[in-house]
């Protein structure tokens, strides 16, 4: 018999495919009666399949004695209570790696889309504006100072990038890394008073919730911009929509948002922001690399294996 899987949220088509070959399925989200499913397959379920996003509830969390795995789809797992897993013996994987460079890409992309104002002079063209003048001059990448808030996987794929642009990176962390070749700020604020561009890539948890405060914003002023392709949370949304509005941040491109997928009104009608509907790692590669892992995670868990990308 095909060992049996709790499938929290839906996937990409692939991906459930190939869970529905390898195992007996039971499709969380689309149950009329949740606890009535939990009450039904509950001992029998061992692994659960999710994303970072939705994770775990807590009904079914408690509903499921037997649960020892949770795979994640995704870099980021904060839906997921990894220290409750943890106590209770629970492994989990997610999948790091396989989406650097999609995100790293998208991240260098919305700050050219922002400083050369990319959308604008699409418009500017489709609506025939350029018969009757040039479109107005723009700032650049070369030569300007980034930040970057997370040197982890993603940031020191960012960095690369920026490099080859010709920018100056430094980058705030828990720790200083003394092997990468990147001027270190131990304070954010100090960081963000010094560059030309704050690159938000941090996790988010409860150590990163709001880092990205009033404070950072006012230090990069009307002429620094912020980047976020890490999670909306990071960052006090209410400050940055207000300093843009009132032109005390000078510009921002986002991929990621507090309250998915409601953005604040008052952005969608700004000049000096490009709005990404969190697709960091939304390419058909990316995604399927992602998927094939948390099926490998899922193979090697029921075969008594090491775990290819465990969290815990």
């Amino acid at each position: 018999m095909k060992p049996e899987i709790l499938q929290i949220c839906p996937l990409s088509p692939q991906v459930e495919a190939a869970l529905e070959a390898a195992h007996a399925v039971h499709r969380y989200w689309q149950a009329p009666d949740r606890p009535a499913l939990l009450l039904a397959c509950g001992a029998g379920v061992r692994a659960v399949a999710t994303d970072g996003h939705h994770g775990v509830p807590p009904d079914a969390m408690a509903a499921l004695p037997g649960l020892a795995m949770v795979a994640s789809y995704g870099v980021g797992y904060d839906g997921i209570d990894v220290a409750a897993c943890k106590a209770r013996g629970i492994r989990v994987s997610n999948t790091p790696d396989v989406l650097n460079d999609a995100v790293a890409e998208l991240a260098v992309g919305l700050m050219h889309a922002l400083v050369r104002r990319i959308p604008q002079a699409d418009a500017f063209v489709r609506a025939g504006r350029w018969r009757g003048g040039t479109f107005p001059l723009t700032a650049e990448l070369t030569g300007a100072h980034v930040g970057i808030l997370g040197l982890g996987r993603i940031g020191k794929e960012i960095a690369r990038r920026l490099q080859a642009s010709k920018m100056r990176v430094s980058y705030h962390g828990r720790h200083a890394q003394p092997h990468e070749p990147y001027v270190y700020y131990p304070d954010l604020v100090a960081m963000a008073r010094d560059v030309d561009w704050l690159v938000a890539v941090a996790p988010g948890d409860a150590s990163t919730r709001g880092i990205v405060s009033r404070e950072v914003l006012a230090a990069l002023g009307p002429r620094g911009s912020f980047v976020n392709v890490g999670r909306g949370s990071v960052v006090d949304e209410p400050a940055m929509v207000e300093l843009l509005v009132a032109g005390r941040l000078g510009g921002a491109a986002l991929d990621v948002f507090a309250d998915e997928p409601n953005v604040p009104e008052a952005l969608l009608g700004l000049p000096n922001v490009v709005l990404s509907p969190h697709q960091g790692s939304a390419t058909e590669k990316t995604r399927a690399a992602m998927g094939e892992l948390v099926v490998r995670n899922l193979a090697a868990f029921f075969a008594g294996e090491p775990l290819p990308s465990p969290v815990v």
